[in-house]
C-alpha cells in the first residue's frame, strides 16, 4: 500500500478515484480459544482473534464476503464498517434493522463500498453484541501524511475481555436484578494477548486455563519515527495507553487528522482511535514496558484492567525476559481519576471546517435509566429504549416512502427532513448521569462543539472556526455534549453508546436525513434479497431477541 498523493485541499475532498478493488473473504465461526490463558468460546474471522487486517487505499473499493458459519448456537450477523461515511453506499453500513437484514446461519453476503476516509479503523458485528465475543478486526486506509514518520508498526487494539458468553451478560444487562447490569470485564488484551493469572479463577471453575498465556511485542528503532496505531475495540473499558520512557505525539482522532500535540497517555472510549508517533530512543538497548489499563469505577468495571506488550530495541533485552521499567505519573493519575477525552481546545483539525454558526434545527436529547414495564432495567433516549425490528430495515421502508413509524416508537426515529444542518444536545445530567457514555454517529464526522459537565450555556462553541471532528465523542457522566453535522448524506443513521451493553439496552436513536433523498436512492435489490433470506430463517426457528438488537 502506498500514500495516495494529494494537494491540502483535497484532503478533505471526496476520495480520489482509484480503481482498485481489494477483495476478502470471511468465514465467521465460533471455536474455542484462550487469547489471555482462559478457554472459551470465541467468535472468529477465519481462525483468527483479532479478526484479519482490512488494508486498502483512499478512493480505493472494498468488497468483503462474509459467511455466516456461526453454531453453537446459530446466530444472525452483520458486520459494521465503523467510520466510513458509506455516501452513495448507505445500505453497506452492515446495521441490521437499520441499513439492511441480518445475515442468517448458513448465508452468505458482499459488501462492497468505497474506502471514504483515511486513516485508522476497525469493523466488527453490529449483531446484538457479538463484538463483545470477539467478532473484531482492524481497518487500515492510506491516505496522505500530514506528518511524516519512518516506520509504521500497524493496528495496536486494545481490547477488554469477558470470560462468560456475551449472550449470558447481556441476559444481566437487560435484566430485573440491579446488582448485575453493570459487568466487570475479567481481563484486558493488547492485539488479542495477555497474561490472565489461572489461580484467580473462581472455585469449582473447572474451564481450561493456562497461566503466563504471553504477550504481544513491538521492535522499536533508536531514533526512528514510528506510528501507532490505537484502536479500542473493546465491549466496555475505556482505556489508557503509554509507554514507559517514551513520549507520543498524537497526529489523528478517528478518520481526522490533528495539529499535533504531545503526551504520555491517550484516552481512548469504546469505537476511538489515535494515531501517534513515537520516536525511538537515542541508542537505545533495553525494552520497555506499553501499557494500556481499564480506567477506573466508576469509568469503566474490571477485576483485572492492566494489559501489557513490551517495546525492545535489541533481541536480547526481550529473550531476557526482565522487564521493570516505571509508568509515568501522568499514566497513573489518568487512570485513577480521568473520564473524559483530552480537551477540545488540544484536539484541532489540520484541515480546517467550519460548520454552520446556525443550524437550522436543534435537538435535545435527555438521557434516562430505569425499569421498563415488565420490570427489566433499560437506557432511554428521551423516554425511548430502541429495540430493533430486524425484519424491517427503516432505510429501507423509507426509501419506499415509509417514513411514518406509528405501531414502532421503540425505533426512535428522529426525521430531520431536509435541513441543511442539524445540531443536537445529549443531556447526562439528570438521575441517569452516573456513568460516561462514548457517542457514535454514523455516516459522518460530526462537530463536537462543546463538552463537559453540568449543562451547556446554550451559546459556547469551542474552535468555532474549526472544532474538533470525529466519530465518536465521550459524553461525560453528569454532563453534556453538544454535536452538529452537516446533512450531506441522506440516509438512515444511529446515533448510540458505543458501550455494547448499553446499546444492547436501547441507548440508541436513528437519525433520519433527508428522506425525500433517501427515497431517490437506487438501492441494490441484493439488499432487499438479505430480507427474504433472513425471512426465511425466523419463519422456520423462533428468534429469541432478548435485547434492543444492536
Amino acid at each position: 500500500m502506498t500514500n495516495v498523493p494529494s494537494d491540502i485541499n483535497s484532503c478533505i475532498a471526496d476520495p480520489p478515484y482509484t480503481g482498485v478493488i481489494r477483495n476478502y473473504d470471511f468465514a465467521i465461526k465460533r471455536e474455542t480459544k484462550a487469547p489471555d490463558g482462559y478457554s472459551k468460546p470465541v467468535l472468529i474471522i477465519n481462525g483468527q482473534f483479532p479478526a484479519p487486517l482490512i488494508e486498502a487505499n483512499w478512493g480505493d473499493i472494498i468488497q468483503v464476503t462474509v459467511h455466516n458459519q456461526i453454531t453453537g448456537p446459530e446466530e444472525g450477523t452483520a458486520l459494521h464498517w465503523h467510520g466510513i461515511l458509506q455516501k452513495g453506499h448507505q445500505w453497506e453500513d452492515g446495521v441490521p434493522g437499520i441499513s439492511m437484514c441480518p445475515i442468517p446461519p448458513g448465508g452468505s453476503f458482499t459488501y462492497s463500498f468505497i474506502a471514504d476516509l483515511y486513516g485508522s479503523s476497525w469493523y466488527h458485528s453490529h449483531y446484538s453484541a457479538q463484538y463483545a465475543g470477539g467478532l473484531v478486526g482492524p481497518m487500515i486506509i492510506h491516505g496522505p501524511d500530514t506528518v511524516k514518520y519512518d516506520i509504521d508498526k500497524g493496528p495496536i487494539l486494545l481490547t477488554d475481555w469477558f470470560h462468560r458468553d456475551y449472550n449470558d451478560i447481556v441476559e444481566d444487562v437487560v435484566g430485573t436484578d440491579v446488582n448485575k447490569i453493570g459487568p466487570s470485564s475479567d481481563s484486558n488484551l493488547i492485539n488479542g494477548r495477555n497474561n490472565f493469572d489461572c489461580s484467580t479463577v473462581a472455585t469449582g471453575d473447572k474451564t481450561s486455563c493456562k497461566s503466563n498465556a504471553g504477550i504481544t511485542n513491538f521492535r522499536f528503532t533508536p531514533g526512528k519515527l514510528h506510528r501507532l496505531r490505537l484502536i479500542n475495540a473493546g465491549a466496555e473499558g475505556q482505556q489508557k495507553f503509554s509507554i514507559d520512557g517514551h513520549n507520543m505525539t498524537v497526529i489523528a482522532n478517528d478518520f481526522v487528522p490533528i495539529i499535533p500535540y504531545d503526551t504520555k497517555v491517550v484516552s481512548l472510549a469504546i469505537g476511538q482511535r489515535t494515531d501517534v508517533l513515537v520516536r525511538g530512543l537515542d541508542k537505545a538497548t533495553g525494552a520497555y514496558i506499553m501499557r494500556s489499563s481499564i480506567a477506573s469505577a466508576p469509568c469503566s468495571f474490571s477485576s483485572n484492567p492492566d494489559a501489557t506488550a513490551i517495546v525492545y530495541y535489541k533481541h536480547e533485552a526481550l529473550t531476557a525476559g526482565t522487564f521493570n521499567t516505571t509508568a509515568w505519573p501522568e499514566f497513573k493519575a489518568s487512570v485513577a481519576d480521568v473520564c473524559v477525552n483530552d480537551d477540545l481546545t488540544k484536539t484541532v483539525p489540520w484541515y480546517p471546517i467550519a460548520p454552520d454558526p446556525n443550524p437550522p434545527t436543534t435537538k435535545v436529547i435527555d438521557i434516562d435509566f430505569h425499569q421498563n414495564g415488565t420490570g427489566n432495567w433499560l437506557w432511554f433516549m428521551n423516554d425511548v429504549s430502541f429495540r430493533a425490528n430486524y425484519n424491517q430495515p427503516i432505510l429501507l421502508l423509507s426509501n419506499m416512502g415509509n417514513n411514518s413509524y406509528p405501531d414502532s416508537p421503540e425505533w426512535n426515529v428522529e426525521n430531520f427532513g431536509s435541513n441543511s444542518s442539524v445540531r443536537i444536545v445529549i443531556n447526562n445530567n439528570g438521575a441517569a448521569g452516573f456513568l460516561a457514555h462514548p457517542i457514535h454517529l454514523h455516516g459522518h464526522n460530526m462537530f463536537v462543539l462543546d463538552v463537559g459537565t453540568g449543562s451547556w450555556d446554550g451559546s459556547t462553541v469551542i474552535n468555532p472556526s474549526n472544532p474538533q471532528r470525529r466519530d465518536v465523542q465521550i459524553l461525560p457522566a453528569n454532563g453534556y455534549m453538544v454535536l452538529q453535522f452537516t446533512a450531506d448524506n441522506p440516509g438512515a443513521w444511529p446515533l448510540h453508546c458505543h458501550i455494547a451493553w448499553h446499546v444492547s439496552a436501547g441507548l440508541y436513536v436513528t437519525v433520519l436525513e433527508r428522506p425525500d433523498d433517501i427515497a431517490k436512492l437506487q438501492i441494490p435489490s441484493v439488499i432487499a434479497q438479505t430480507c427474504r433470506d433472513w425471512s426465511a430463517f425466523t419463519n422456520t426457528t423462533v428468534l429469541n431477541q432478548i435485547d434492543s438488537g444492536l
